[in-house]
């Protein structure tokens, strides 16, 4: 399937919207039109007259002066019909800060769901007020904030209406809760420091406003959006305005650390050691950030979530770093395709890194090795942020020597304009150079589309240089071309794409999982709300997924496709069922367990996957997740059991754990792999955590713990106690083990 066809598929892309709503009122509730109120709601921000408190008590007089913003409208789980609990919020401002004031009615307040108290909270686990500031009003980027009734806070920035979501953001701002008979409250400060915005006055934003009450599982906002949306849309969001005289502010923040720590293993003997380095922040412009970092460290970061892989390709880990995450999406590149089996809600085929799409630019492979390990950072700089229609990004790292890898310099450098209502055009430019063996050079052009609201269009394509290609010259091409799109309505969801690989394209900077192919995929589902069973039923939504991967020379060489059928209900719990069907040609033996000296010939292989999988209502004082799935696996057989549990205790504990096992039956050999994962968090105040991971993986070997305990003594400035240990599984012994205390004091200006 080429290019050309998935053009040939937009004419049925607009006849199946015109389907759409005929579709959605066959199969769902009825749905109340907007009123012309509810699509264009204004809220007026006033100054503040006195000062404010920050107590969680709206008692100051000036709170009674400020228009309120009332009447949220559900998007669950009846769209379009008034909250059922009443919601009012209040802005004002002085020179310094913004401040929020919020009153959640509640006519059940012994049932106000507090799941945690941890910084970052997961605000879809227990009751939760939301809310999105587009600072720009450019109808495309903004932060995100989330507070519970227990005064645990959230923050996030987002890019292009959630396209790209950064919740590893911290910014500087303050809340205080308190729940009453009637309801809980909210005072909330945002110092104009912590957020861009232009130097004009007066100002004008985009803003909406959320509110989940956990136990009916309704979600309500200010102004209305679909079901199909969510909070990021902030180009359907309600306008902030009144804010006159107010400026962001220098926003110079300078973040020195240092560190101590102690090493230790088993054939090594204990060490001690010591660091310090520091962090710069300025605020070049409205829109314009500039980060340097000297000696950089990154030894708070959790662990990561150990994997294995039954594929025949690497292994995706997520970035977690946090100067590699802050304004990440500048970097983003084409849209991200969605791998097969995510729309099913973990049903899917398991640690199939073959489905991941390319990433041209991936954090990870700066300052980490292959394997994971650490390679030190000698210093790095970074421009981001917004100049006009223009969103900017260059960046600059220095990494040092190490784990067998020479000093290399890597740049990345990102320039996308808007376009249209909500589209944007761009370049990306790439550079690693090692000290004394070559360079790898990439280059690309993008473009991502929308129209009617619903409809995605996306295409890139990229070209790299590099005299170290697997390919000798001649040979394939060193091209990547992608195009893609996607529809969603309120009924019909449709996704497609097609991409060309070329067999010397060579990209050190980005996740390529392989090269020299042609991939197709293709996703269709209906999302249907049975009004009849809506009590307890919210929405089943039948979907088919497929990929196709062929050789440049026409051959196949992969191929997957499935049949799932999801329910959710009213509860949020969860049921999927699910066929999921493999082809794979072999033309190399696949090592599929090298430890065990086991290997897959040479061969064309067909197989099935049948599974089952569950999760209860993730808000309750104990849920449980599980997938059970059993089928064809290569030339055997292959039975998958997974089960996993969350146990809230009260606010501040939490414990979770995860267990999964694959019995694989091959000609070559039969063998189990177990994975364990179990997790403790723990919430001594709203500023202090205690956070600790361990993992068994069966195929390494090995039991792995990460513990950390985490003191926020001042705004952005931690007390850090990290403490990592592996083990061999089958003798005990120790592996290494490490002690770091860390400590980070920001100042600001």
């Amino acid at each position: 399937m080429k290019r050309r066809h998935i053009g040939a598929l937009l004419p049925a892309l607009v006849v199946l919207a015109l389907l759409d709503g005929f579709g959605a009122t066959l199969l769902s509730q009825t749905i109340t039109p907007p009123t012309a109120t509810d699509s264009d709601r204004r809220l007026p921000a006033i100054r503040a007259t006195g000062r404010i408190v920050l107590d969680g008590i709206l008692d100051e007089p000036t709170w009674r002066e400020a228009p309120v913003a009332t009447g949220f409208i559900q998007a669950e789980p009846r769209e379009r019909e008034p909250a059922t609990e009443q919601t009012e919020v209040r802005v004002l401002y002085d020179d310094r800060s913004l401040y929020i004031g919020v009153f959640a009615h509640e006519s059940e307040p012994h049932r106000i769901i507090v799941h945690e108290l941890k910084k970052d909270f997961t605000p879809e686990t227990g009751d939760s007020f939301e809310f999105v500031l587009d600072t720009f009003r450019d109808g495309r980027n903004g932060y995100m904030f989330a507070i519970n009734p227990g005064g645990a806070k959230w923050d996030a920035q987002m890019v292009n209406e959630g396209r790209e979501t950064n919740v590893n953001w911290d910014g500087v701002w303050t809340a205080r809760t308190r729940i009453g008979e009637e309801g809980w409250y909210a005072e909330i400060e945002i110092p104009f420091s912590t957020l861009k915005f232009s130097s004009t006055s007066p100002q004008t934003w985009g803003i909406n406003f959320l509110r989940c009450v956990r136990r009916k599982n309704e979600d309500s906002f200010w102004s209305p959006l679909p079901r199909i949306y969510r909070l990021p849309r902030v180009s359907m969001a309600g306008t902030l305005d009144g804010l006159n005289g107010v400026r962001p502010g220098k926003n110079l923040r300078i973040k020195p650390y240092g560190l101590a720590s102690m090493d230790e293993a088993t054939n090594r003997p204990r060490s001690g050691d010591g660091d310090a380095g520091f962090d710069v922040k300025y605020g070049i412009s409205s829109g314009l950030t500039w980060d340097f970092t000297v000696n950089t460290d990154f030894s708070q970061v959790e662990a990561d979530e150990q994997q294995i892989n039954l594929s025949r390709f690497s292994l995706f880990f997520p970035e977690k770093r946090d100067f590699f995450l802050e304004n990440s999406g500048v970097f983003q590149f084409g849209t991200a395709e969605r791998a097969a089996g995510q729309g099913g809600g973990g049903g899917g085929r398991q640690n199939d890194a073959a489905r991941n799409d390319v990433t041209v630019f991936f954090s990870r492979q700066i300052g980490l090795s292959p394997d994971g390990d650490a390679i030190p950072i000698l210093a790095g700089t970074r421009l981001t942020g917004r100049a006009g229609a223009y969103s900017i990004g260059a960046l600059n790292i220095q990494q040092r020597a190490g784990a067998g890898i020479p000093a290399t310099n890597f740049t990345a450098l990102r320039l996308r304009r808007n376009v249209l209502g909500n589209s944007d055009v761009g370049v990306i430019a790439l550079n690693k150079e090692n000290d004394g063996s070559g360079f790898n050079r990439v280059f690309g052009a993008d473009a991502n589309l929308r129209f009617f609201q619903k409809l995605d269009l996306s295409a890139l394509v990229t070209k790299t240089s590099s005299p170290s290609a697997a390919v000798p010259p001649g040979t394939g091409h060193d091209q990547m071309y992608r195009s893609s799109f996607s529809y969603r309505g309120d009924f019909w969801e449709f996704r497609g794409s097609y991409a060309s690989i070329g067999d010397r394209f060579n990209d050190e900077m980005g996740y390529v999982p392989r090269v020299g192919i042609d991939k197709t995929t293709a996703f269709a589902s209906g999302h249907a709300r049975p009004a009849k069973l809506s009590r307890w039923l919210r929405e089943t939504w039948p979907h088919w997924e497929f990929s196709n991967v062929a050789r440049h020379d026409g051959s196949l060489e992969s191929r997957y496709y499935d049949y799932h059928v999801p329910f959710t209900f009213q509860n949020s719990s969860f049921v999927e069922v699910g066929l999921n069907r493999s082809v794979e040609e072999l033309i190399t033996p696949f090592p599929i367990n090298p430890r065990r000296r086991i290997s897959i010939p040479v061969g064309h292989y067909e197989f099935n996957d049948s599974f089952v999988a569950f999760r209860t209502d993730a808000s309750a004082p104990f849920s449980i997740n599980g997938r059970y799935g059993l089928g064809d696996f290569y030339d055997g057989y292959k039975r998958t059991y997974q089960i996993g549990f969350g146990t809230r205790f009260n606010e501040r504990l939490n414990v979770s754990g995860s267990y999964t096992r694959n019995d694989i039956d091959l000609t070559a050999g039969a063998y189990a792999t177990t994975l364990f994962a179990g997790r403790v968090n723990y919430s001594f105040t709203r500023s202090m955590f205690l956070n600790a991971l361990m993992q068994y993986n069966s195929d390494a070997r090995q039991w792995t713990s990460n513990v950390r305990f985490n003191l926020i003594h001042r705004p952005l400035s931690d007390f850090f106690i990290v403490y990592n240990d592996r083990r061999d599984s089958d003798t005990g012994d120790l592996a290494s083990r490490t002690v770091i205390a860390k400590i980070t004091y920001m100042v600001g200006f």
